[in-house]
């Protein structure tokens, strides 16, 4: 062994192994944002029903990993492991006791797919054109006002 193998291997014995962006991996329940299809805040994951835009993500991209959050009351998420099961999809209940994450499921690959867009946003509902208002200038007013159309 050589010098330098020594100490890493002594550093890594005292201070664990050598991790990639280790808040990143916090954050994302174990994993990295670049390997993320979707991530669900808590608030997400604790409503009564799966949205329907999950269920299709699921089914798209069976060959990704469900990461739970374990800080979360079980309640809340044996709906998304109900689903994975049924659904043939892995999943793993992530607990990190010094870090809480604000999200309470990622869907993610083990491979980068650097996805932009990873939140479970509604698509936006078309605004309504309202019809163009007749114009109210002086000669329509003129013409009200004495009657004439």
């Amino acid at each position: 062994m050589s010098k330098q193998s020594v100490d890493d291997y002594l550093q890594q014995g005292i201070h664990g192994a050598k991790e990639i962006n280790p808040d990143e991996r916090r954050k994302f329940l174990g994993t990295l944002r670049e390997r993320v299809v979707v991530a669900l805040n808590k608030a997400e994951v604790r409503k009564q029903q799966i949205a329907p835009e999950f269920k299709q993500l699921l089914e798209e991209n069976k060959g990704a990993q469900i990461f739970l959050n374990g800080n979360m009351n079980y309640s809340y998420y044996s709906k998304y492991i109900g689903i994975a099961e049924e659904k043939g999809v892995s999943y793993k209940i992530v607990t990190n006791k010094e870090h809480d994450s604000e999200y309470g499921l990622v869907l993610a690959y083990d491979h980068a797919i650097d996805k932009e867009d990873i939140s479970l946003a509604k698509t936006p509902k078309p605004i309504m054109e309202q019809p163009p208002r007749e114009s109210k200038g002086i000669v329509s007013i003129v013409k009200t006002l004495f009657g004439r159309k």
